[in-house]
């Protein structure tokens, strides 16, 4: 059978296409559709289906895109409510693609439209099934999303839905199917998935703690919901765009394709209400940027980066890249629902400097320095990795303020004690420097190759030591 995964690392999302007899479908797509219609162009067929999930909560999809750009009909599952023109599909109900059949299964619990989708060949032979957020490899998905939406939609509700869902749409289907996810390992949609993207589902049988057959409705809602943290800020706002809809991507590319010489980048930022992101890496950023803007480097995390730190996904944003990489950023802003791009400093952040405008920097230094500091004076060490990152392993003394959480706890930010900022590779340690120095801090030092460097030195370090079992 001739399905494809199409995997995009940064955001760790699974889309699908599905090809037979010149008709295609594609599962759950990213919001800059155009590779998929090369795809498409190049095997000779065309796009049928846009098949949906869900209505997605960590990025926004391309289907209204490539409905737009194919003619191709929008499906979802039962319950959905879509503010545009889409098919609603009724559980059990088969879609042919070629001499291939989809079986529409709903499985609410992720969501209440949540549904899977199992692919049939042209044998009539079942050969797996794109589950979507129902089910991970090594997970299931986070039931606390949809309340966020819908308030009577509690997490205890929805877990209890995607208990049954699992139990009695998924559990019975043969051990043999492919399990396609939507999400691998690094997705906020799940809390423990691994690092493979494909499975069979016999093995996640086995090996997946939500599919133990012995497992009670009451055990699987408090192993589900156990250790939950708080979902990214801008997730209610990509599912509702996902459900009413949103600007193509080709205005979005066109407003923010706006190159700016810095006398009118440095206008646009004094006239608008717009926030400086600079996405070069972390030591470029730190030998010179633009004052008041913010770092996130386009090399890492980027996209959820920028929707855990900025708060409104109406944000406008001027742009400072390395030279080549503008339109990677907007695509890149556009996948998370950040639409307002209004332009890019022409010639990088090189131009500004010749331009002999203002400029700051962000004092940073190496292992080797630290190691020397610490063990003269202990100064104050403040790492902003997650509390599972920080409790596993973390200088001895160290303060734990994670990087998502920094803006509501900045009062905990001496003013007046120099402190010493890292996370584990020098990536988050940068972005809370750049927020710290818009607010005004002074006082701190950076460590370049973060806790991954400074836990090979002299330095000591509490480790995370598992409970012994008496016997």
């Amino acid at each position: 059978m001739r399905v494809q995964q199409i995997y995009t690392g940064c955001l760790a999302h699974a889309a699908y296409y599905l090809e037979s007899k010149g008709e295609a479908a594609i599962f759950d797509p990213l919001r800059e559709v155009q590779p998929y219609i090369d795809r498409a162009e190049k095997d000779g067929a065309k796009i049928k289906y846009v098949f949906e999930t869900h209505f997605h909560a960590d990025f926004v999809s391309g289907h209204l895109n490539l409905k737009e750009k194919t003619g191709a009909t929008i499906v979802f599952g039962p319950t959905a409510k879509p503010g545009y023109d889409a098919l609603v599909a009724e559980d059990g109900q088969l879609f042919k693609v070629g001499d291939y059949k989809v079986k529409v299964i709903h499985t609410p619990g992720h969501t209440m439209e949540s549904t899977t989708y199992l692919l049939i060949d042209e044998n009539g032979k079942e050969h797996g099934i794109i589950t979507g957020d129902t089910l991970f490899i090594g997970d299931v998905g986070r039931p606390d999303l949809a309340q966020h939406v819908i308030s009577e939609l509690t997490e205890e509700k929805l877990a209890g839905y995607l208990y049954d869902s699992l139990r009695n749409k998924i559990m019975p289907l043969s051990d043999h199917l492919i399990v396609y996810p939507n999400h691998g390992a690094g997705s906020a949609c799940g809390k423990k998935m691994s690092s493979e993207t494909i499975d069979t589902l016999g093995h996640q049988k086995k090996t997946n703690y939500a599919l133990r057959p012995d497992m009670t409705k009451e055990e699987f809602i408090q192993e589900l919901l156990e250790g939950l943290t708080p979902p990214p800020g801008y997730f209610p706002q990509n599912v509702l765009m996902n459900i009413k809809g949103y600007e193509s991507i080709d205005t979005i590319m066109d407003r923010g394709s706006n190159p700016l010489s810095p006398d009118a980048f440095e206008t646009a930022a004094k006239e608008t209400n717009a926030l400086v992101l600079d996405t070069r890496n972390a030591e470029s950023f730190s030998k010179g940027f633009i004052p008041n803007s913010i770092n996130i480097g386009l090399q890492g995390n980027f996209a959820q980066w920028v929707g855990e730190m900025i708060p409104d996904v109406k944000q406008e944003i001027l742009l400072v890249c390395e030279p080549g990489k503008e339109e990677e950023a907007i695509i890149r802003l556009a996948r998370v629902g950040y639409d307002k791009a209004l332009g890019y400093l022409e010639g990088g952040f090189e131009a500004w400097k010749k331009a002999g405008k203002e400029m700051d920097k962000v004092q940073r230094m190496d292992a080797n320095a630290f190691e020397r500091v610490y063990n003269a004076s202990r100064p104050l060490v403040i790492d902003v990795r997650k509390k599972s990152e920080f409790d596993a392993e973390h200088v001895i003394g160290a303060v734990n303020i994670p990087l998502n959480a920094i803006n509501d706890h900045l009062a905990e930010f001496p003013k007046d004690n120099e402190f010493i900022l890292h996370c584990a590779g020098g990536y988050r340690s940068m972005i809370a420097a750049s927020i710290l120095k818009q607010r005004g801090w002074e006082n701190f030092v950076d460590v370049s190759g973060g806790f991954d460097d400074i836990k090979n030195k002299n330095v000591e370090i509490s480790k995370y030591v598992e409970p012994k079992t008496m016997l």
